[in-house]
């Protein structure tokens, strides 16, 4: 059985600040089916430290970037955890990332480091009577891993680094070089040295064995200067070992028969109720029209800035727009303004049952985004029959079909496009989907055609395991 270790700094559902949780929570039960064995490292926040059972110490770390540690093994969520129990770095309230003060932890650069340097030991020591054959690490919280592989001098296990969002970099100061036990002489334009700072990803693009992303869109993108934020060149230097592999969704806790959220149903119809529900929750009235969701973080990313420039073009279509999602200060302030309308409800912050419930509810769920790696919420919507209208790009662009003149008279499309991503389109879009929704036979057949796609991770645990053994049999 292939044995791979999974380096992170999420993990849902035990801590959780985006869709990389998601993942990282989901691949090893769908990569066992496939014959692989995934352990799980991860720092001993204080969420994961209370959920771990049948723990054991494996190892004491003596010095561990300013203070001791214990390596531990055990179990949260039906996962199998390696956990960093290192109360100076990890034992700390609320987001994993950011301070009270809303900002980064100034200490960032090395709580994630320490990290990769477990992660790195393990490949060298093992964790008890269990090492990996391969080490795969997400984002830049994982992207110094290849260099301390190399420090470590472990030569026999491979490396895989996946990019959830190449816009984090994992920046730190030149004059942290030491503290974060990096190699001097590889601090240069080709190593990882990233406009005159220390990159973390950029260590991991350059080092790693392996690159994927979470959509094959999103690997072509990121080697374009739109969408590479800086890395375009790196990216394009390594595209033979860049694959993207789509993101899938937990499919049991998605599964609008059985979820204990909502008024379960398994084909359009049984949306009826779960309408009415949510009308009712969010304080909309009654109306003929579409009622539009939203689940987002809000930045300018996510494009919301743009819903609020062309919402018009919707609610003079009869629709109507419930919004879930926090962020930005002056988003949150623009959309609380906007929900002066009768047909705009708008709840700042998060809500795990409430998000299952607009997305059941709702006849079409909105992710306009400027960029989108891979994106999960249109998955929902597919697997709920909630129509999603999407930006042309990313993971958007390869998991909806838009619903052109040929897609329609196929039958095959299940969702609206939109390209390029900005308020004159988008309004087009608003009124596409407002007329689509209209003919009753058309806006069936798509609510069917969404409910019919697959959005799990059978093929791309498939993916994975392949990419996995191709790497091992090149030893």
């Amino acid at each position: 059985m292939m044995r791979v270790l999974s380096v992170a700094s999420e993990c849902a559902p035990l801590v959780k600040t985006g869709g990389l949780a998601d993942v990282v929570g989901a691949l090893p039960a769908a990569l066992a089916r496939e014959g692989v064995q995934m352990r799980t490292l991860l720092p001993g926040y204080p969420a994961i430290i209370a959920a771990l059972t049948d723990s054991r110490e494996l190892s004491q770390i003596d010095d561990l970037f300013g203070g001791t540690a214990r390596l531990l093994a055990g179990q949260a969520a039906g996962l199998d955890l390696l956990v960093i129990e290192a109360g100076h770095l990890y034992q700390r309230p609320g987001n994993p990332y950011l301070g009270p003060d809303g900002h980064d932890w100034p200490d960032n650069p090395e709580r994630f480091a320490a990290l990769s340097w477990v992660a790195a030991q393990i490949a060298a020591q093992g964790a008890g009577d269990w090492r990996p054959d391969i080490v795969h690490g997400h984002d830049w919280q994982a992207g110094f891993m290849p260099e301390y592989l190399r420090r470590f001098g472990v030569g026999d296990i491979r490396s895989v680094l996946t990019i959830h969002n190449i816009a984090f970099t994992g920046p730190a100061r030149p004059d942290r070089l030491h503290a974060l036990r990096l190699d001097p002489a590889r601090f240069h334009s080709e190593g990882y040295e990233y406009w005159g700072q220390i990159s973390a990803l950029k260590a991991g693009l350059i080092g790693a064995d392996r690159l994927t992303t979470v959509s094959p869109t999103y690997a072509t993108e990121l080697m374009t200067p739109e969408f590479g934020m800086g890395m375009e060149g790196v990216i394009r230097h390594r595209r033979a070992d860049l694959t993207g592999i789509l993101n899938g969704i937990d499919s049991d806790v998605w599964n609008p028969a059985t979820d204990p959220a909502i008024t379960p149903y398994d084909r359009p119809a049984g949306k009826v109720p779960n309408r009415a529900a949510l009308r009712a929750e969010m304080g909309l009235p009654d109306s003929d029209g579409p009622l539009c969701v939203i689940v987002s973080r809000m930045t300018h990313q996510k494009g919301l800035d743009l819903v609020l420039e062309s919402l018009p073009a919707l609610l003079d279509g009869g629709g109507q727009l419930a919004v879930l999602g926090s962020g930005d200060a002056a988003l949150q302030s623009a959309w609380q303004d906007a929900a002066r309308d009768p047909n705009v409800a708008v709840r700042i912050g998060y809500d795990e049952a409430l998000s299952h419930r607009m997305i059941a509810g709702g006849d079409a769920i909105l992710v306009p985004s400027r960029f989108e790696p891979c994106g999960l919420t249109q998955l929902y919507g597919l697997r709920y029959g909630t129509v999603p209208l999407v930006a042309l790009t990313g993971g958007l662009a390869d998991t909806v079909i838009n619903a052109s003149p040929a897609a329609l008279a196929r039958q095959v499309a299940t969702g609206v496009q939109f390209w390029p991503v900005d308020a004159l389109t988008l309004r087009h879009a608003f009124s596409r989907l407002c007329a689509l929704y209209k003919d009753d036979q058309t806006w069936s057949r798509l609510q069917q055609n969404a409910m019919a796609q697959p959005v799990g991770w059978d093929q791309s645990a498939q993916a994975y395991a392949a990419l996995y053994a191709e790497l091992t049999a090149t030893e």
